[in-house]
């Protein structure tokens, strides 16, 4: 079998953990009952093994078991957060708010929202991506219904400062969304402390499975009413019809716990490995940072390098490292990233870029390969560039 190269795009996604497949193997077989089904023990079985994951995934932000409605995953979460709102709050107005490097599941409903007659505020960010608050204050009106704000950004890791984003919806009545499909499991999450009506999440970007996330509405204080997207059968207590899928309930529920039990240690390793390419790569000149240089997310490196193309920089890795040069939904897209040019990057900075997710079973020595490789390839490719 021909060699591999070094798995480096965890924000991508991540392989499902030997410790989570093997929560969910006896899903498929064994216990494959239908959650629904509650008058014999099959379904008594896959209904039991849905709960205590509700009451998993509700402890790791600081919900109740309730308050968690399963999704296909963090779009379909966005999605139902964002409609269902819209929709379901009408009449008291038609203005939201969200940022411009937010992930394309917020970005492509609210436009949607748009070509319905509502008003979306998309905030600026800072060089840092970080929002300014300030601007957000300025964007509130008394027709705001909704505030939409990423916890941690899918290109550049960047962490929101969402206890303030609350602070400020609260005093508003304004519902405060999140998608932290980057951040479950990563980093701290609690909805109570910063305030938080709506938070999208997912399993497969924390070695969960694909295909299946969550979307947390708040019950109380305030209460918080959506207009279901899907029809059908009232699961969900009736905010998301369809049968729940018991593996992919479990394998999520496993993947958060493992992720919040080694949260610091595996966090500070990841920041440890991060600094130690960063480093390397570094002494090139032209090398650009992008993102706030630590309030991000633990094995985020996105870098922009000058005078190279990102795509030849790309093949010059591929033998080497899997890495990418963004979001991997907007892979096939020939723009520039959308959250670099947010940044005031220019268009070719923006497409000379790279992002490398660092996970959990990288090693020192792969860090320190790939570095050697793509400081090789860059210099190779800045030597041909100034042949031309």
């Amino acid at each position: 079998m021909a060699h591999r190269p070094i798995y480096l795009d965890c924000f991508a996604t991540t392989p499902v953990d030997p410790q989570v497949l093997e929560a969910m193997l006896p899903y498929f077989t064994e216990h494959f009952g239908n959650s629904a089904s509650i008058t014999h023990q099959y379904g008594w079985e896959a209904e039991a093994a849905v709960a205590r994951s509700r009451e998993i995934l509700a402890a790791a932000i600081n919900a109740a078991p309730e308050e968690i409605v399963f999704t296909s995953g963090a779009t379909e979460a966005n999605n139902l957060a964002i409609k269902g709102v819209a929709e379901a709050y009408f009449s008291k107005g038609q203005h939201i708010i969200t940022v411009q490097t937010e992930h394309n599941a917020v970005l492509d409903p609210c436009q949607y929202l748009e070509s319905l007659g509502f008003e979306v505020t998309y905030l600026p960010v800072q060089p840092d991506g970080l929002i300014d608050l300030d601007s957000l204050e300025k964007a509130f009106r008394p027709e705001t219904i909704l505030v939409s704000v990423m916890a941690a950004n899918n290109e550049i890791g960047v962490l929101q400062p969402l206890a303030e984003i609350g602070r400020r919806c609260r005093d508003r009545a304004v519902f405060f969304h999140s998608d932290a499909a980057q951040a479950i499991g990563k980093v701290p999450l609690d909805v109570q402390a910063m305030q938080i009506d709506l938070m999208s999440l997912t399993a497969h970007k924390v070695y969960g499975p694909k295909g299946i996330g969550a979307l947390y509405v708040r019950r109380r204080h305030p209460r918080v009413q959506l207009a279901p997207q899907l029809h059908g059968g009232g699961h969900e207590r009736g905010m998301r019809s369809g049968t729940l899928y018991p593996p992919q309930i479990v394998g999520f529920a496993k993947a958060v716990a493992l992720g919040i039990a080694d949260m610091e240690s595996e966090g500070n390793r990841l920041n440890q490995l991060r600094e130690r390419l960063w480093r390397q790569l570094s002494q090139l000149p032209g090398m650009h940072l992008n993102g706030h240089p630590t309030q991000r997310l633990p094995g985020n490196l996105n870098i922009s390098v000058e005078g190279v193309e990102g795509q030849a920089l790309l093949l010059g890795l591929r033998p080497v490292a899997a890495v990418s040069s963004g979001a991997a939904c907007s892979s096939t897209k020939t723009a520039p990233s959308h959250v670099l040019m947010a940044l005031g990057h220019s268009a070719a900075l923006a497409y000379a870029s790279l992002r490398f997710g660092i996970g959990r079973f990288n090693t020192a020595d792969e860090i320190d390969r790939v570095a050697e490789c793509a400081i090789a390839a860059i210099q190779s490719l800045r030597q041909a560039s100034m042949a031309n």
